[in-house]
């Protein structure tokens, strides 16, 4: 559900809506640096790429947004 609201707004985002963009890629860093954070703490290390590559991804967006 929060990664489905988090692509909403960055689609909103896209559409014009900057603020709400910005704001939805600092929800999904936050969420994705959780998840990252998590996997350490488990030591779940076989399936880490997930997260870091949607973690690298949101990084990514948060730097176009703020860019723009």
């Amino acid at each position: 559900m929060l990664k489905a609201a988090g692509a909403v707004g960055l689609a909103l985002g896209l559409l014009g809506v900057r603020l709400l963009g910005i704001a939805a890629a600092v929800g999904l860093v936050q969420f994705f640096l959780c998840a990252v954070i998590r996997h350490v703490q488990t030591r779940v290390h076989h399936n880490m790429a997930f997260p870091g590559t949607f973690l690298a991804l949101s990084v990514a967006s948060l730097a176009l947004a703020l860019a723009r």
